[in-house]
């Protein structure tokens, strides 16, 4: 099933870059000032990474899913409702981080609890996704499910991934010296 190989892999890529924001949390709650630049580099990824990929193969799966297994709709939806709440977390991060990068007067207290809550919250949809929604994407899905899952993702996501691997590279030199996340 190299879909859920890729699934499993994504994960632990993503847990990875959560690592990274953990320690520059743990810096700003210390009181000191983190590299906000990487920090920028590590959500701005993790922003494109939801949009160009994320979003749009939650969507097929969850379709997919669905019209094999109704009952699991109620999972679905709200594993949807949890990312977009996410999203938005990063997006306000997001605005939080430029205004950062300007100067401006940003409670610095604030932006450390609103990274961690917003840390907390993606390791908590992680979770449910490995403990709930991969279970049942094994037990439902054969391999010609996932082949046709990975054809109807939208053209060019993986040229897409590869792209952003490219374009952070201050952001992959730190995820080299990440630990493996335990999922």
């Amino acid at each position: 099933m190299p879909m859920l190989t890729q699934l499993r892999q994504d994960h632990a890529n993503m847990a990875r870059m959560l690592h990274v924001l953990q320690l520059k949390q743990k810096t700003l709650s210390a009181g000191e000032r983190p590299n906000f630049q990487l920090v920028r580099e590590v959500v701005d990824y993790i922003l494109d990474y939801m949009e160009g990929f994320t979003l749009p193969l939650e969507r097929v799966l969850a379709d997919r899913l669905q019209a094999k297994q109704p009952g699991c709709e109620e999972l679905t939806k709200r594993l949807s409702s949890d990312y977009q709440a996410l999203r938005e977390q990063l997006k306000r991060l997001s605005n939080d981080i430029d205004m950062i990068l300007m100067d401006a007067v940003v409670p610095m207290d604030r932006f450390a609890d609103d990274l961690k809550a917003y840390l907390e919250a993606h390791r908590a949809y992680l979770r449910d996704e490995r403990e709930k929604l991969f279970p049942l994407i094994r037990e439902h899905f054969d391999d010609d499910d996932l082949e046709q899952l990975a054809k109807a993702l939208p053209e060019g996501a993986t040229a897409q991934l590869e792209r952003l691997q490219e374009a952070y590279p201050e952001l992959y030199a730190e995820l080299k010296e990440a630990p493996e996340p335990a999922t």
